[in-house]
């Protein structure tokens, strides 16, 4: 079974990471959802809220492709993560060239913990690259409308979270 790991803070989970996720899918046949705990990040939804928005937004890509998705959260590194759910490839979305001189930076640091562990690279589709979810709660928290760049699901929950501010 090839078993491949997804890391992020999804905080939110964005158009542009469900498209990341669905290209996944043609090469795995499961895919972890890496769901970082990471408390420098300081993220604006809970780690529950942010697995239960991955769940909820996978659920119709697993039920299309018969990839199992699993949302797990992480807070070691991401080699042992991978170590944990016995992925094979880590896949890391790229948007722009900027991603990508941090993420060959990380690959050299993961194959010198363990060689045996693949990173692949996905390119969003071109209407999704320029989405990032900091720049989702910003425009989310300044009223404007994040519809583009998230399912309706999650601009209810970022409304929710910025009416009560």
């Amino acid at each position: 079974m090839r078993i491949g790991l997804y890391p992020g803070t999804f905080d939110p989970i964005t158009l542009g990471h469900i498209d990341i996720i669905a290209r996944a899918c043609t090469l795995v046949d499961r895919l972890v959802i890496g769901v970082a705990i990471n408390r420098d990040k300081g993220p604006l939804f809970s780690l529950e809220e942010r697995v239960a928005m991955v769940e909820s937004e996978c659920a119709a890509i697993s039920d299309a492709t018969g990839v199992e998705i699993v949302a797990h959260p992480f807070e070691n590194l991401l080699i042992d993560c991978a170590h944990e759910v016995g992925a094979g490839v880590i896949v890391r979305g790229l948007r722009a060239v900027a991603d990508f001189e941090y993420e060959f930076q990380m690959v050299g640091m993961n194959r010198a913990l363990d060689d045996s562990v693949e990173t692949v690279f996905l390119m969003a589709d071109a209407r999704r690259q320029a989405i990032a979810s900091k720049l989702v709660k910003e425009i989310a928290r300044l009223g404007g409308d994040v519809s583009k760049f998230v399912t309706p699901p999650v601009c209810d929950a970022l409304k929710g979270k910025f009416s009560d501010n």
